[in-house]
């Protein structure tokens, strides 16, 4: 394998699409039915090391990511605001050496709005 030294110091790693069913939201309906819900996460992060090495070790580990996201998609909460902050102050807690910044956008299939919507999102951002 041949690695080489661009320069490169930063890069973009993004998780897309991510779906779970889960309860979050202030209506009962939505407490004991739940919803179907996507999550995108994207985030700068110093990627240096790793393009230099080639070792999983010496980057974020996108299953680490993915990890964070599906155990805080467990936990129940009223507001999709408060889900995506959660979720994103676990992973900048956890690799807040490596981010530069970090975007988490939830959004809620056909949220309960008497009438017709198709989604409803929030993104929270954190940036370092």
């Amino acid at each position: 394998m041949r690695i080489f030294n661009t320069g490169i110091t930063s890069g973009i790693m993004e998780l897309n699409g991510m779906e779970f069913h889960a309860f979050h939201g202030c209506l009962e309906q939505e407490k004991k039915e739940g919803n179907l819900f996507v999550v995108d996460f994207k985030a700068h992060f110093d990627m240096e090391k790793a393009a230099k090495t080639d070792r999983l070790e010496d980057t974020v580990d996108v299953n680490d990511i993915y990890s964070i996201i599906k155990s805080e998609m467990e936990n129940r909460c009223n507001l999709l605001e408060t889900v995506a902050s959660n979720i994103c102050d676990k992973i900048v807690r956890k690799f807040k050496d490596q981010m530069l910044s970090v975007e988490v956008r939830v959004s809620k299939h056909n949220p309960p709005m008497g009438g017709k919507c198709e989604w409803s999102r929030i993104t929270a951002v954190w940036e370092g």
